[in-house]
């Protein structure tokens, strides 16, 4: 059976517009949040790789005016000014100084850690996988380091390659890991979703 043609405006991004978000990813977030509970009202999340911001505006809305999100990218995000509860910043997750400039912003410690990080494809599918993973890689990395015992984390991998290497990496620091790919997901899409529930 053939694949449908990709539609850059599909459901999914009609349906965006229409709720006044600003990415059909924020969906995929939706469905991942309600099927594991990962961060309730008054709790706080670090979003990596936040632009546009998506993700955040449903962070928002679950954690309420009484709680905390961050989001970082390489790139501005465009303020959320009816969201003063979330805060932005262009942060490189590489520096070395990342603790230091995130503590400015929040002293944490932080429920949720996620990552909708992903590199400029290229077309060749073994070179995006790759690069797919050392962001992946990064940010559990970044979220090791910043999770208490018993945050969570999530964050979207290609999948292929050395991708099993990365759950493995995950079910080493969390409890418990899971491999979702949320009905957001483009049909011609390889990426999933790890979700690492309960930091060791």
């Amino acid at each position: 059976m053939a694949s449908k043609p990709y539609d850059p405006k599909d459901f999914y991004f009609r349906k965006a517009h229409k709720d006044g978000l600003r990415a059909r990813s924020a969906y995929k977030i939706e469905e991942i949040l309600d099927r594991h509970r990962l961060v309730s009202t008054g709790g706080k999340v670090l979003d990596l790789g936040a632009a546009p911001g998506g993700w955040l505006q449903i962070f928002a809305k679950r954690v309420g005016p009484k709680g905390r999100v961050i989001g970082v990218d390489l790139v501005p995000i465009k303020p959320l000014t009816e969201l003063p509860w979330v805060t932005t910043a262009v942060l490189d997750i590489r520096s070395p100084t990342l603790e230091a400039e995130l503590a400015r912003l929040d002293a944490g410690p932080f429920d949720l850690v996620t990552s909708d990080m992903a590199p400029k494809t290229s077309g060749i599918k073994a070179q995006d996988e790759a690069r797919s993973l050392e962001l992946s890689e990064l940010a559990l990395t970044t979220a090791a380091r910043l999770l208490p015992k018993g945050g969570h984390f999530v964050c979207k991998v290609f999948m292929g390659g050395d991708f099993q290497d990365f759950v493995r990496a995950c079910e080493a620091i969390f409890a418990q890991t899971r491999v979702i790919r949320p009905k957001a997901t483009r049909e011609r899409s390889f990426e999933h979703y790890v979700v690492g529930l309960s930091r060791r």
